[in-house]
């Protein structure tokens, strides 16, 4: 489809544009003159599978990158901003999709880093503080200003992420992927809040995978492809069918249970306890027994809060558990640490792949391969070769949209980097893989090309136990669908249950999200 012309886009108001933007990352053409318009007091809505662009376009229009080519027009004027504080200067705030927090330091010195307020010559923390629980208020989150951010579950983390870009007062806001870690009490007042910013004059590019989430707060759609901008609509002239074709085509869907052979069972859960928070009168996880048969694809849900990741975590080693016991093939691994367990075939894809999925300092290749650098490696010296066919060979099993191994991590997007994750730990060849929201970060198209994979891993006898938040997920791949409610399993189906069965076991009022 050709990109629609600028001038067919409704003009009123535009308060910033981008005019044939174009951006080049050595051979990667991210951006191919790309055409787009905020509207004064409206949210715009920005769609697009992983490595469409989109992170790139916002970076541009918030200071953080300079385009190849093209210009910015703010206000009517052209205009180039040297850096995101130049773009912040002039009113243009972003919240980027991966987390750019200080964990050791407080959520008050998180929110004024870099703009502390000054009284008498010296940080005025008493204000700082203050201005701080009004914020926690607004977003209806009972966070104490003072406790360290590394201290907070991920959603609240985003939270915070999300009060610092609300404490400038920007008159455009940026939300790259703002719900991704979020409850769904959590986007409710998310979106109460962007109501009333808008209300105020404030305009809104809000970029997420949710795409029925999206729909309920859009004033303006635009699709983007491969770096060009191929579909631009009003609200009332679109629907789900409209998004999902113009950014992946038609015929879409996210996979259905693979045809495969179960085996004995690979991985047993025997009454697992996991403690909960520090000082909880309750357990995150709570005497659980589950089952997992070689070639077998599980699927736990769960709202915020059930115990999805605590099960997971214990079970790959981070966590402690406070009774119970995990079997690997009929073997107690309770006593092996992390990498003892996955050097004897089982693995973990945490939920924060920046934080825990991989080292932003080293090349692509270099994180696919860390995990299994024990099997190019003797004594003191490893084999670059070996390294190099292991890292072709995931790069390609895993389908990383990618400029070759040499390439920095933080070139690609936010799906291409959970594929990375994914491809190092099946570089171990694990016997069970465990998938904390895979999804998490990742847009309709690579969610399919990962659930594919993993479907295809199953059919070769690998047994794959994921997570999710998205009932939609249920409901694609697995076998069989787990759903966890305080720690407890309280329903288990088979892949023809209902969604509103699922969501009903799981404690969830009906509500579309």
């Amino acid at each position: 489809m050709s990109e629609p012309s600028a001038h067919s886009v409704d003009q009123r108001e535009v308060v910033l544009a981008a005019r044939d933007v174009a951006k080049s990352y050595g051979s990667v053409h991210a951006l191919k003159g790309v055409n787009f318009d905020i509207h004064r007091g409206q949210v715009t809505t920005l769609f697009g599978e992983n490595g469409a662009g989109k992170s790139t376009l916002m970076k541009i229009l918030s200071g953080v990158v300079r385009p190849t080519s093209g210009e910015i027009i703010l206000d009517g004027a052209p205009i180039s901003f040297n850096s995101a504080t130049h773009a912040r200067d002039r009113g243009i705030s972003i919240i980027h999709q991966e987390l750019s927090l200080a964990p050791n330091l407080s959520v008050r010195d998180n929110i004024f880093m870099g703009r502390e307020i000054i009284k008498g010559g010296s940080v005025d923390f008493a204000e700082e503080e203050r201005q701080t629980r009004i914020l926690m208020e607004e977003l209806e989150e009972d966070i104490d200003p003072l406790t360290p951010v590394e201290d907070l579950r991920l959603g609240q983390q985003q939270i915070v992420e999300i009060a610092r870009a609300l404490s400038v007062n920007s008159r455009i806001l940026i939300m790259d992927e703002p719900t991704s870690a979020l409850s769904a009490t959590e986007v409710e007042v998310l979106f109460k809040v962007i109501h009333d910013l808008t209300a105020r004059g404030v305009s809104i590019v809000y970029i997420s995978h949710h795409l029925e989430e999206a729909l309920q707060i859009t004033d303006h759609a635009v699709v983007l492809r491969d770096g060009m901008m191929t579909a631009y609509a009003k609200r009332e002239e679109i629907d789900l069918e409209w998004i999902v074709r113009n950014m992946v085509g038609d015929n879409f869907d996210l996979g259905s249970p693979p045809d495969s052979q179960f085996g004995q069972v690979a991985l047993s859960i025997e009454s697992l306890s996991v403690p909960g928070p520090s000082g909880a009168a309750y357990d995150a996880v709570d005497r659980l027994s589950l089952d997992v048969r070689a070639g077998e694809i599980v699927c736990i849900y769960g709202l915020m809060g059930a115990g999805r990741t605590e099960l997971l975590e214990c079970v790959a080693g981070r966590l402690r558990s406070s009774g119970g016991r995990v079997l690997l093939e009929g073997h107690d691994v309770g006593a092996l640490s992390i990498a003892a367990r996955i050097a004897e075939g089982l693995v973990l894809v945490p939920e924060d792949r920046q934080r825990d999925g991989l080292v932003q300092t080293m090349t692509v290749g270099s994180n696919l391969s860390l995990a299994s650098i024990g099997a190019f490696t003797k004594g003191l010296f490893t084999s670059g070769s070996r390294e190099r066919s292991l890292v072709d060979e995931s790069i390609r099993s895993v389908h990383v949209k990618t400029d070759g191994g040499e390439a920095a991590i933080g070139s690609l997007s936010g799906g291409n980097q959970q594929k990375v994750v994914i491809g190092k730990m099946l570089a171990t060849h694990p016997k069970v893989i465990l998938l904390d929201e895979p999804s998490r970060g990742i847009d309709i198209g690579a969610k399919a090309e990962v659930f594919k994979l993993l479907a295809e891993r199953a059919k070769q006898g690998l047994a794959v136990i994921y997570s999710t938040s998205e009932v939609n997920e249920c409901l694609s791949i697995a076998h069989r669908i787990i759903v966890m409610h305080r720690g407890k399993i309280s329903a288990e189906f088979d892949s023809n249950v209902t969604k509103e069965k699922i969501m009903a076991a799981s404690g969830e009022a009906l509500v579309a999200h």
